[in-house]
């Protein structure tokens, strides 16, 4: 940024010695026919011009350098904080919010380091040129100096519009991108229940909503580029109005004139660098708010501590790693321990295969987030606080598997050696064979070594859901809390997945959410939840006997698979 500011205030200030030279030409070369001295000036013009030109375009890489070297680095803040924030991210902001925020507004807060070389030039230039124009006449110098600022007083109040139509553009355009991401990701499903043309005229209106908006940033986009191009020369053909008068009646000579007129004219190109530069700055500004909202989002804001450092930017207590306002975290049950949820009365038994049936699948996906330490509750492990373990042994321990959890591109091997890279082939094995995914693994041409897209689009939705159970699986954690893990597979293999889970999973901490009776029957316990609170636990079979609602439930409506149930 030294060097920036260095070399584009030699680049500016030298803009203006053309004109002298030139002055000099006229007077001592020109007008008294001086072939030698206009010989002389000339060459000094020519130099003058290449050392400009060398200026100009070391000025110009090293503000490329910075924009890029900053578009690198604040790419790297955001996506180090992406990969910090985890799962705390898609209930805190969109899809479409982060792709606007590691594109379009990394791009704009670097746009705004390129200002400050030439911005720090700028009116180092505008002093020179006014000193200057003071030795040959105080009354330009004046005008100069006034009108500077008076282009300034034109553009700020079109500066602050834009501001405000820009923020809220940049707040439609990132709704409308998270839209058609979802979209994009529910196509299939959109298209099999006939939604796709409902979805595709309401993206069309938000879009038609977007592009007035847009309408409105450019309309004053547009009159800050005239006010940029037409102030600025209003300014100059006042000044040399003046200066022509004043060669007129002999207070200035030709020579002088010519100087004035390229003096001033130099000094646009500085007034439009400060003019550009504030329009870069507003622009930067709303990018910047919304780059430092994402960083603001915390790893863990469900009100327990993390290990660690405490965060940059955070209080700290004295003698004290946390940030203020978080307590310590406390130690972790030392093995296998009972979860209690005390918003649902449910208690996991360690060690046992527990499956919770939701009259609503919202109450399911709840109480997995606050087993799962996604959310702020009162559960308990092993008596202790959820919330109050350090966040990074809970992730260690225990693992929340939802049915649509993302699929990353790559290898099968290396998708399903995800949270455990040192898996060898036995393991993997094990984990196809629970989750009963060989036949996935046998249908692929390269087997575990076939490469899939990004969220395994070439695979059956059944398929993909196999592949995740056997990636779960396949983590071995202490605790693991499944999420619908076989909504998508025909009922043979839901059966031999049902028993190969209760096997694979034996003597460990297992939490099944689903309303399938084959999951169901093979469960240690079932709890049946009802209005977020458990209205009834037992086996399978004594819930059937005892508890229609749960029996209606599990049978989904259907009257003769309820009696077959009874």
């Amino acid at each position: 940024m030294l060097r920036g500011s260095l070399l584009g205030t030699a680049w500016m200030t030298a803009l203006s010695v053309r004109p002298y030279l030139i002055s000099r030409a006229v007077d001592d070369g020109l007008r008294t026919g001086d072939t030698r001295a206009l010989a002389l000036w000339v060459a000094a013009i020519v130099v003058a011009g290449v050392a400009l030109s060398y200026l100009g375009t070391m000025r110009h890489r090293t503000m490329t350098f910075i924009r890029e070297d900053a578009k690198a680095r604040s790419a790297a803040v955001v996506l180090r904080q992406l990969s910090r924030v985890g799962a705390v991210l898609p209930r805190r902001a969109a899809a479409g919010e982060v792709a606007t925020v590691g594109g379009t507004d990394v791009d704009r807060v670097a746009q705004v380091m390129t200002v400050t070389g030439p911005g720090v030039g700028a009116v180092v230039a505008y002093l020179v040129v006014a000193a200057v124009l003071w030795s040959i006449s105080p009354l330009l110098a004046l005008c100069v100096l006034a009108g500077v600022p008076s282009v300034g007083l034109v553009v700020a109040p079109l500066l602050r519009r834009l501001e405000r139509a820009e923020s809220v553009y940049r707040q439609q355009q990132g709704e409308l991108t998270a839209r058609s991401g979802d979209i994009v990701a529910g196509l299939r499903v959109l298209a099999g229940v006939g939604g796709r043309g409902l979805f595709a005229r309401r993206y069309a209106a938000r879009s038609r909503d977007l592009l007035a908006e847009g309408y409105r940033v450019g309309s004053v986009n547009s009159w800050i580029d005239a006010a940029t191009v037409a102030v600025p020369g209003l300014f100059l053909a006042t000044v040399v109005w003046l200066s022509a008068r004043m060669a007129v009646t002999g207070d200035i000579s030709v020579g002088e004139l010519v100087a004035v007129y390229g003096y001033v004219a130099t000094l646009v190109v500085p007034v439009w660098f400060l003019l550009e530069g504030g329009h870069q700055l507003i622009r930067g500004r709303v990018a910047a708010r919304r780059i430092v909202a994402l960083l603001a989002v915390t790893p863990d804001d469900v009100g327990g501590p993390r290990n660690g450092p405490a965060r940059v930017g955070a209080a700290t207590v004295p003698g004290s790693r946390q940030p203020a306002g978080l307590a310590a975290p406390v130690a972790a049950p030392d093995g296998p321990a009972d979860l209690h949820d005390p918003a649902s009365g449910l208690t996991v038994r360690a060690g046992r295969l527990t499956a919770v049936a939701a009259a609503d699948p919202a109450d399911a996906l709840a109480l997995a987030d606050r087993l799962g330490r996604y959310t702020v509750s009162d559960a308990t492990w092993g008596g202790v606080p959820l919330t109050g373990v350090g966040l990074d042994q809970v992730r260690a321990r225990i693992l929340v598997a939802d049915h649509d959890a993302y699929l990353f591109a790559g290898t099968l091997r290396e998708v399903l050696r995800g949270a455990r890279p040192d898996a060898g082939p036995e393991r993997i094995g094990a984990a196809l064979h629970a989750a009963s995914a060989e036949d996935v693994v046998d249908a692929l041409p390269g087997g575990l070594d076939t490469p899939l897209d990004t969220r395994a689009r070439s695979l059956s939705g059944g398929q993909r859901q196999r592949v995740r159970l056997a990636r779960a699986l396949l983590a071995e954690p202490e605790v693991l809390i499944l999420v619908e893990p076989t909504s998508a597979v025909d009922a043979h293999t839901e059966a031999r997945i049902a028993a190969r889970l209760h096997q694979a999973r034996a003597g460990r901490t297992t939490v099944v959410l689903t309303t399938s009776p084959l999951l169901l029957g093979r469960a240690d316990e079932v709890a049946h939840l009802v209005a977020g609170r458990v209205a009834a636990a037992g086996t399978h079979a004594d819930l059937l006997d005892r508890d229609p609602a749960y029996r209606r439930l599990v049978a989904r409506g259907d009257a003769d698979a309820e009696q077959a149930l009874r």
